[in-house]
């Protein structure tokens, strides 16, 4: 067995298949380096998401040449002198790999100048390797350019995703680092397009409005607590806030991010008897404790931590998170407040005894026939007034309006009828309705079901069947109707576009936008008309038929769009387009309008009935079943 010791550029990458795993990666390694070195001001550029250029400039304290050159080394460090400091980290890097990571597997280029300095300087690495240092002109701070990344690991750089994968992973990662200082002005820009521009935020929740949108600003309330052990502040959702699938679950621990599972569960377990089941409120939960009491140096990423006292930290944040919800309420609230109101006066029984109340009595006509020969109204009835002709006139209602009468009994009696105009315009409306009675006859045997059907609570269809009863699952069979219906257009790419009346917009925010980006083609092939509107919002112009167009179903729908694409699919694209087709069927089907009568009852069995399957779902559950006559025999 030959041993041997690596050269440096190799364990340098090898080093950075931790730190560096794609291109978000080192914007998070750049920007906290950029918060850590007291800039108010971060600019992050990306193109081609990240695969050609990431660039952080920032205006902090910056480096002198020899800082310059030396900050890419292994294990340089400014946060750490003893082993002592490990226990007291309050700043984001302290390791000193990311910079060595970054150069062992791109092309960086660092220009820099600190205050005192007139003159600032340039340097080049490249696969590990110093390059050259020189003079520059440059502000106050760093700019750090990181090109052509992974160019030396071609499998790493073959295994990226596409660009909209890797950019909603670019906006993840400076979400993050925004949250955690609301103080500081960022701004993100993607091939030349502003993403984000934030301007330090006046509190935490203006920041929470500027990155995630006013709609999450507003379904969330503060938490305060302050104990011996943590001191725990931020924002939770309201109940009715609540989605499905993660989203907007940030836990922070001295200003850094963190993820934790069995903190989760301590908020999740605040919630019980609030939510249902398969939601998860969002929250923005700042921790601040003990350095001491807390390992960050667990990770490479350090994005997971260890607490002293975990149970402990449980307790506290899920008792904090059950006050805040106990002392706000989300039901409609009763005010109680009469000031200013006048007083109705309330009346004893003896002042109704004194006061004899009696209901008017209305004046009827029994003998009333608007569509008499005599008229519309008998001399004798009390409308005479506002319908009999004048007196003396010699004109009846007929007469009165010969044209109109003749109009109304056009078609409805033969050339040369004797009838007065008065006479024929009552029994015009006579046949006219007799007519009317005639078009609805006509249109019924056309909208009676062939077949006798019944809609049982709106979940299923009593049909008749050879030998017995047929009983159809409606939501069932809406989900195998939707999944033929899906596979067809995605391999055929034809659809069917149901267009809403008024389009709904949606905000979906800047991350989720990459996934309507990614999947457009697709969506429009299944029949979705779906329009970005700005950087994080979407318009839905339209929905596949069978969905409804309901503003609150499709907002629902983008939710329940949003999970299913972020799903990592299979590779073989049969599976992957048959796994897609299911889900959205089920969407489709939970989304869809109700079966209310027989006659959509029967079109609903014309569809199933005209599927490859018609007694199973995509997923392998019954749609129809047949109750046999001896089985309803026996229950009499």
């Amino acid at each position: 067995m030959d041993i041997r010791i690596l050269p440096s550029n190799i364990a340098n990458m090898i080093a950075a298949g931790e730190v560096v795993q794609r291109p978000a990666s080192v914007v998070k390694e750049l920007m906290e380096n950029a918060v850590d070195a007291g800039a108010d001001q971060v600019t992050v550029v990306i193109q081609d998401a990240g695969r050609t250029l990431i660039q952080v400039i920032d205006n902090g304290c910056g480096m002198s040449p020899d800082q310059a050159v030396l900050c890419f080394e292994r294990h340089a460090t400014s946060k750490l002198r003893t082993a002592e400091d490990l226990g007291n980290i309050l700043t984001f890097g302290f390791r000193g790999e990311a910079l060595a990571s970054i150069a062992a597997v791109a092309e960086v280029t660092l220009k820099t100048r600190r205050e005192e300095d007139e003159v600032g300087c340039q340097v080049d690495f490249a696969d590990s390797q110093h390059l050259a240092t020189s003079e520059a002109a440059v502000p106050r701070g760093a700019n750090f350019s990181v090109r052509n990344l992974f160019y030396n690991v071609p499998a790493r750089r073959k295994f990226l995703k596409s660009d909209n994968v890797e950019f909603k992973h670019i906006v993840s990662e400076f979400t993050r680092v925004a949250l955690t200082r609301p103080d500081i002005g960022f701004t993100l820009t993607h091939n030349g397009k502003d993403v984000f521009v934030l301007r330090p935020a006046k509190s935490l929740k203006f920041r929470i409005q500027d990155v995630l949108g006013t709609n999450v600003a507003n379904d969330v309330v503060d938490i305060k607590a302050e104990t011996s052990i943590a001191s725990i502040s931020g924002f939770v959702g309201r109940p009715d806030a609540a989605r499905k699938g993660l989203g907007n679950q940030y836990f922070f621990v001295n200003g850094r991010f963190f993820k934790s599972p069995y903190l989760h569960k301590a908020v999740m377990k605040a919630y019980e008897n609030l939510i249902p089941d398969g939601v998860t409120p969002p929250y923005f939960i700042y921790l601040e404790v003990d350095p001491q009491s807390v390992d960050v140096n667990i990770h490479p990423t350090k994005t997971e931590i260890k607490f002293e006292d975990d149970s402990v930290l449980f307790q506290i944040l899920f008792a904090c998170i059950k006050e805040s919800l106990g002392k706000n309420s989300f039901g409609e609230s009763i005010d109680f407040d009469r000031e200013g109101v006048p007083e109705i006066p309330a009346f004893g029984k003896s002042f109704y005894e004194a006061h004899q109340v009696s209901e008017p009595q209305p004046g009827l006509d029994p003998t009333y026939n608007p569509f008499d020969n005599d008229g519309f109204a008998s001399v004798d009835s009390p409308f005479s007034n506002s319908f009999a002709p004048a007196a003396g006139s010699g004109q009846a209602y007929g007469a009165e309006w010969p044209e109109a009468a003749a109009s109304f009994d056009a078609g409805l009696r033969p050339q040369g009828d004797p009838l007065s105009a008065r006479s024929g315009y009552a029994q015009g409306a006579s046949r006219f309705i007799e007519k009317r009675d005639d078009y609805g006859k006509l249109f019924e045997d056309k909208l009676t079901p062939s077949k006798s059907v019944l809609v049982l609570g709106g979940k299923y269809i009593v049909a008749s069947a050879g030998s017995g009863m047929m009983v159809v699952n409606i939501h069932r069979a809406n989900e195998r109707i939707l999944y033929e219906r899906f596979l067809e257009a995605m391999s055929m790419n034809a659809h069917v576009t149901q267009t809403a009346l008024f389009p709904v917009t949606v905000q979906v925010g800047v991350e989720n936008m990459c996934l309507f980006s990614e999947h457009a083609a697709m969506l429009e092939s299944l029949g979705f008309d779906i329009a970005p509107f700005g950087t994080d919002t979407i318009v839905v112009n339209g929905v596949p038929e069978g969905y409804s167009a309901e503003a609150g179903k499709v907002q629902a729908m983008v939710a329940d769009l949003l999970l299913i694409l972020a799903d990592d699919h299979g590779s073989l694209p049969e599976m992957m387009t048959a796994n897609l087709a299911s889900r959205f069927a089920m969407l489709g089907a939970l989304k869809g309008d109700p079966v209310t009568n027989p006659v959509e009852a029967q079109r609903l069995i014309d569809r199933l009935m005209s599927c490859t399957n018609a007694e199973f779902t995509s997923t392998g559950k019954r749609i129809i079943t047949i109750i046999p006559v001896e089985e309803i025999d026996k229950r009499f």
